[in-house]
């Protein structure tokens, strides 16, 4: 059983993934809802650490300034890429998530693409690309969860 961390830009697939592997009967947390971020913008520290502490086996999807603090927690950390376009594609259709509709936050996305990924990809442990199809990368997911690193 293995702890995964699922990241990457707005639009690149997390939430969909989660849901196909919630769908598989998995424990998933999408920290984008139910007040796993404060107002800062920041994970909740002491949740997430008992979130973690408590589970041999979730997987946790978000983006935040402070997830690196809990990367020794996770046995995997996915980072989940797309390209630039695609990522901007997504959040202008997505009807489940209003970020990225103003022009202001798509210039944020391509902001976050260049400063923010490359932080990303240096505490991945692995980067898989959220063009695939949802069921290929829940079957990644699913086999990292019977593996610890």
């Amino acid at each position: 059983m293995a702890r995964v961390l699922v990241t990457g830009m707005s639009g690149a697939g997390k939430s969909t993934l989660l849901a196909e592997l919630s769908r598989r009967g998995h424990e998933v947390v999408d920290t984008d809802y139910s007040d796993w971020t404060l107002p800062d913008g920041d994970w909740d520290e002491p949740r997430m650490a008992a979130l973690l502490a408590g589970r041999a086996e979730v997987v946790v999807s978000g983006t935040v300034a402070n997830q690196g603090r809990f990367y020794d927690r996770f046995d995997h950390v996915i980072l989940l890429t797309a390209p630039l376009e695609v990522l901007l594609d997504r959040v202008a259709a997505r009807a489940s998530n209003p970020y990225g509709k103003t022009a202001e936050q798509r210039a944020e996305i391509e902001r976050y693409v260049g400063e923010v990924e490359p932080l990303l990809r240096r505490g991945a442990s692995m980067e898989l690309d959220g063009r695939r199809p949802v069921t290929e990368l829940a079957d990644i997911v699913e086999r990292l969860l019977t593996t610890t690193s």
